[in-house]
């Protein structure tokens, strides 16, 4: 029922929430509730059905249909008497958007998004109706949720006949798309979808402005990193392919992003996506996940070809998840709002006056040309800054840069967009391992001490009885975690050990492992499902292969699995991992470009990449580690280890020697002769697989 405040505010269902999207509806005159035993059980004892409404706080048309429709007193007295309201954060809640997300597109055969509306019956919870945005009168060629709140009332009342026909061939269909999804020992786990892949990504790839398909466009990091990776891969082979032009797409596309106005040219940072095909004008809302992948894209690349914007993007992206982003605490927050004050994009846009009040003469004619403000408005009247003529000047570059700090100052004074506050670990996890990736290969100790402070919060919060919990806020955490959490922070304590060498962390990887083969794997199809064997019992029990926004968690579990398995020399790993992809098989080969996640642990299944163990004193090992980081390729791995550390598990016990440093270099169940000579660690890491 609704609560009455210390300010004699009536508040729904969602005023004890942590969820900062849930409590921006607390105050809505719609009863809502958040997805618990109290609002199912309602549904089924008043037989009405439940509308169920999914988005997140960074989501402008969340924030639109919030305001025309949730907002609005007649509107919420009609979803108050004939629905069950219910409100999820997908952030939150992936298990529940997931099967809804997929729901949606197989009801309307068009894709999902946020906000996601669906209509579901009380007592099995299936939807019958659904879409995403609905206006709250008809308009852009949608119904108008007013009217369509009455036809679908009328329709559940009159028409449970057919709902339940219908009810039926849906959960048929999610059983038949769940029965494909089985492992084959028979399967030959090749590498042709390697190369699939990358023509299939070719052939969408804009060969003007970078990146993949037209308008809107998404860096899609995955994608990127198979074009990497495939490139590193034909290097190594010195072979002649198609590989041979991936890295001319992945410069390309990244040159464009970091130059235009995808890229947040005063603060740092990605936002979410471009509305136009030349990166010029974004969706406003920086995601977490989005800078975590392409912080560890970013420093990759610069590794392979040393471009000076990739370091300088790098830079840009961990100053500001660092300055802005990171709690007190060391957790990092989720997300900033594409709005402030209402207005999409208020805080980045500029006009003439604005910045000419601020500069020099000198200053403003030389910052004008660089951004693009001597051509006219790009943005509803105004200008959002993209680079629009580089300069080679070393003196140039430093009046404008000297210009762009007075005119973030000037920003910092804005009203800015809200923060999601939340911390969840998967995100986390991703921006952990962009983090320790970009320490490793600049060498920064800044970003190793925000990995490493990040990690401490995870295991301080978010981490109880070797399981982990999904999402904190204020003190409270809560949720079982999901697959993507596990395999993702595995991931990143792995990325991490390459700079500092702490047992604790190995220990706690491990455990993850352990609890991902306990909790989550499909034991007789293969593969892992996303929600726990513990978990709440939902319609369906997804286990997706598919990249999506992030990479596919079976596709990160399989290749931190099989590094793991190799490290240790543990045999369970290794079988699941190929498991994994036995399971995958059918939808790998059906649209390879679809699964990069997956295609990294295939890749590194039939290749493996090498890993050199490093025992020696920190400063006596630290030349070593600098000529491992001179290989030019960011996908092998390290770890250096003291000379006196004991109790290694697995086979990391056996690399010891009397004579220090030592590198011992491997790759899949083979190790070389232990190499004592500093110049021949480049030489043998630079020898074809």
């Amino acid at each position: 029922m609704p609560k009455q405040t210390k300010n004699n505010l009536v508040k729904n269902n969602l005023a004890d929430e942590t969820s900062p999207y849930l409590l921006q509806h607390a105050d809505n005159p719609v009863n809502w509730y958040a997805w618990n035993e109290e609002a199912l059980n309602k549904a089924v004892k008043e037989d009405k059905p439940i509308l169920l409404s999914i988005g997140y706080s960074a989501c402008h048309w969340c924030h639109v249909m919030a305001h025309e429709s949730f907002e609005d007193a007649e509107t919420a007295d009609m979803m108050n008497a004939h629905f069950i309201n219910i409100k999820v954060d997908r952030e939150e809640r992936p298990d529940i958007d997931k099967i809804y997300q997929a729901a949606q597109q197989m009801l309307t055969q068009r894709t999902g998004g946020w906000p996601l509306t669906m209509f579901l019956t009380p007592k099995d919870h299936i939807p019958f109706f659904g879409g995403t945005y609905f206006p709250v009168e008809s308009r852009y060629g949608l119904p108008g949720f007013k009217g369509l709140l009455e036809r679908i009332s009328d329709f559940y009342q009159q028409e449970r006949e057919s709902i339940a026909q219908q009810n039926d061939s849906f959960l048929v269909s999610l059983q038949t798309m769940s029965e494909q999804l089985t492992s084959d020992e028979k399967t030959v786990l090749n590498p042709a979808p390697l190369e699939t892949a990358t023509q299939q990504l070719q052939q969408s790839f804009d060969l003007q402005f970078g990146g993949f398909g037209s308008a809107p466009k998404f860096p899609h990091p995955s994608n990127l990193e198979h074009l990497l990776r495939q490139h590193v891969l034909s290097q190594h082979q010195e072979i002649n392919r198609i590989e041979d032009q991936a890295i001319n797409m992945v410069d390309l596309t990244l040159n464009k992003m970091a130059l235009g106005g995808l890229y947040d040219q005063l603060g740092g940072g990605f936002y979410r996506y471009s509305v136009d095909r030349e990166w010029m004008i974004p969706h406003f809302e920086k995601m977490l996940y989005d800078n975590g992948l392409l912080l560890t894209l970013y420093s990759q690349a610069w590794q392979i070809t040393r471009n000076p914007l990739y370091q300088q993007v790098a830079a840009g992206i961990a100053g500001w998840v660092i300055d802005e982003m990171q709690s007190p605490e060391g957790g990092y927050y989720s997300s900033l709002d594409a709005d402030s004050e209402g207005v999409e994009g208020k805080f980045y846009a500029w006009t003439k006056d604005e910045i000419s009040e601020l500069l020099t003469e000198q200053e403003f004619t030389l910052f004008a040309k660089h951004y693009g403000l001597d051509q006219g408005p790009n943005f509803e009247g105004k200008w959002h800054l993209r680079v629009m003529q580089k300069s080679a000047d070393n003196k140039t570059l430093a009046i404008i840069d000297q210009a762009r700090v007075k005119i973030l100052q000037q920003r910092a004074t804005r009203i800015r967009p809200g923060c999601d506050d939340k911390i969840l670990t998967s995100w986390n996890a991703l921006m952990i391992k962009g983090m320790a990736t970009a320490a490793f290969i600049f060498n920064d100790d800044r970003y190793l001490e925000s990995a490493e402070n990040a990690l401490e919060f995870i295991h301080r919060n978010l981490y109880r009885n070797g399981k982990l919990l999904a999402t904190y806020r204020e003190g409270k955490a809560h949720l079982n975690a999901y697959l993507d959490d596990y395999a993702f922070l595995i991931d990143a304590i792995l990325a991490f050990l390459q700079c500092h060498w702490d047992p604790k962390w190995l220990d706690m990887a491990i455990q993850l492992a352990d609890q991902l083969l306990d909790s989550f794997e499909d034991k007789e199809h293969g593969g892992f499902f996303f929600t726990s064997h513990d978990h709440e019992k939902l319609i369906q029990r997804s286990k997706s292969f598919m990249d999506d926004s992030l990479p596919a968690g079976n596709g990160v579990a399989a290749s931190v699995l099989g590094k793991l398995g190799h490290l240790l020399g543990d045999s369970r790993y290794l079988q699941a991992s190929e498991s994994t992809l036995r399971a995958a098989w059918s939808s790998i080969e059906r649209y390879p470009s679809a699964h990069n996640a997956l295609l990294h642990a295939l890749e590194e299944h039939i290749s493996p990449p090498k890993r050199v163990i490093i025992l020696g004193e920190t400063e006596a090992a630290a030349e070593w580690c600098s000529k491992f980081r001179e290989s030019h390729n960011p996908f092998n791995s390290l770890m250096i280890l003291p000379t006196n550390v004991s109790e290694l598990p697995g086979i990391l016990s056996k690399y010891n020697t009397n004579k220090t440093p030592v590198a011992y270099i491997c790759e899949g169940h083979t190790c070389q002769e232990p190499i004592f000579n500093l110049d021949l660690i480049a030489k043998n890491l630079n020898n074809p697989p």
